[in-house]
């Protein structure tokens, strides 16, 4: 490998939305720096799953339903 070319890997502290912190290793900012998300991976609905259901009258999802319906979606 090819020396000075790599990125620091260091310690940073990682603050959650919900104010719990962890130590992580990363390329982020410098030493001890904490890095607040703005986005909690452990409640988003892009992590989770979600628990929201697609509300579409006769649209796009509809539409598609309607195509697609006996192949079991």
């Amino acid at each position: 490998m090819k020396k000075d070319i790599h990125p620091d890997y260091h310690m940073i502290t990682v603050k959650m939305t919900d104010g719990t912190t962890f130590q992580m290793r990363s390329t982020w900012g410098k030493e001890g720096d904490t890095l607040a998300l703005e986005v909690d991976p452990g409640v988003h609905p892009a992590w989770t799953g979600g628990g929201t259901r697609l509300m579409d009258t006769g649209g796009r999802v509809s539409k598609f339903k309607k195509k697609y319906e006996g192949l079991g979606f």
